[in-house]
């Protein structure tokens, strides 16, 4: 359910910031073009907010949540 990344092989897990929790949604990739047609390299984030969720009756945990799943109410603030 949660996301990771994995370096070297001798190193531990770390989690990714800019990726949902919930539904795995991350960066877009993609060229900014000028008026002139020059382009360049750069990066679409998605909103990210870091919310307390309810997973049970008395357990609470952060997350990494985009809103669009805030919003779908796929993630319970607690």
């Amino acid at each position: 359910m949660y996301r990771s990344v994995y370096g070297h092989r001798n190193l531990k897990e770390f989690d990714v910031a800019a990726v949902c929790d919930v539904c795995g949604k991350g960066p877009g990739f993609g060229k900014s073009v000028s008026h002139s047609h020059r382009r360049t390299n750069r990066r679409w984030n998605p909103n990210i907010q870091t919310v307390h969720a309810k997973l049970g009756i008395s357990q609470r945990k952060r997350l990494n949540v985009c809103t669009s799943c805030l919003k779908a109410g796929k993630v319970v603030r607690g």
